[in-house]
């Protein structure tokens, strides 16, 4: 199993990263191009023209590895990694329209918030559906730490399970604002699913399988989104990326792990709801110099220190690194 893990790890780092030599350049030629918004900071213009849609490298590395690794986990008819790639993918092509639209038009809004929102609800009940239909999914809530189910109305386990899925494929969107930022934080949610993948045996290799290629995936296309960024993922790859990461926690039947395992992203999320409300309920004020919170500390926070973009890669991935060992330590003897 450690070394189907390890196989699938070591590919995906080589076929992100050697696409990326390729497309990169390709898509800089055929400028598909980001605009930055005029709202972010001032030193963030200079981004203009860098590529997106590069969340393209670790897509197709993911998909190589699931059909390559886990092939034979298909012919013996396990299809989970599937199911969980053919979910995420389906963001991830909500995320390429969106940001095709964003090129074509050479401005920073893509699809209509209405329809994003609509394309990703049917997403996630189509999922939710076809899971708890093939048998992965209860209508019950593990509960972290404590090791209590609880076992809720099944209506209300979709209505729920919607939320969740929908609030982190966006969480993740929204994290995407600093080079390397939603990379970086992603890498460790993925390790912790490979890590559970080794201590929970091998009825979860499949799981682990993509998982792992979702790490090697991550690492290569850092080498191309580390501080400068040559290319951004675009909402191809954030979106592709919140659901890959929902769809995780529900294959393993432990949303609510998310809490615990998803800090960075919703920590990001409440600030930009926060910076909202506040700003509507004030009449103009604000609770952070510019949100979400990334932003914020860019600016000078509440210290006056203003964070660089390494900087804060370095901070928000080692905080994502620290939750997901307490997420770990929360939920791995649940199969023991």
């Amino acid at each position: 199993m450690t070394i189907k893990l390890l196989i699938a790890f070591a590919l995906a780092f080589l076929i992100s990263t050697a696409f990326g030599k390729y497309y990169v350049p390709w898509l800089k030629e055929k400028k598909a191009e980001q605009m930055v918004k005029e709202i972010g900071p001032d030193w963030h213009k200079f981004k203009n023209g860098t590529p997106t849609m590069g969340g393209v490298m670790f897509i197709l590395a993911a998909v190589l590895v699931c059909l390559t690794v886990g092939f034979e986990s298909m012919l013996r008819g396990r299809f989970v990694h599937i199911f969980v790639l053919l979910f995420a993918t389906v963001f991830g092509l909500i995320g390429f329209l969106d940001d095709f639209e964003k090129v074509r038009h050479k401005q920073n809004t893509g699809l209509s918030a209405r329809s994003k929102f609509l394309l990703q609800l049917a997403a996630a009940l189509v999922f939710v559906l076809l899971m708890r239909q093939i048998g992965y999914l209860q209508p019950n809530l593990y509960v972290p730490f404590s090791g209590r189910i609880i076992h809720i109305p099944e209506w209300l386990y979709f209505a729920f399970a919607a939320f969740v899925i929908v609030g982190t494929v966006n969480a993740v969107n929204i994290t995407d604002g600093v080079d390397g930022l939603a990379t970086g934080t992603s890498i460790p949610v993925f390790l912790f699913f490979v890590v559970l993948c080794m201590a929970w045996g091998t009825e979860y290799l499949e799981l682990g399988i993509f998982a792992s290629a979702m790490v090697g995936g991550l690492f290569g296309f850092l080498v191309y989104n580390y501080n400068p960024a040559k290319v951004f993922m675009g909402d191809t790859g954030s979106l592709f990326l919140g659901g890959a990461i929902s769809a995780l926690t529900f294959a393993f039947d432990m949303p609510l792990v998310l809490i615990t395992l998803g800090i960075i992203f919703i920590i990001e999320t409440l600030s930009d709801i926060i910076q909202v409300g506040y700003f509507k309920l004030s009449h103009g004020k604000r609770v952070f110099r510019m949100a979400p919170l990334h932003h914020h500390l860019e600016l000078g926070g509440w210290t006056g220190k203003k964070w660089k973009e390494k900087e804060l890669f370095f901070l928000f991935t080692g905080i994502s690194l620290l939750f997901a060992i307490i997420s770990f330590i929360g939920v791995y003897q649940r199969r023991l």
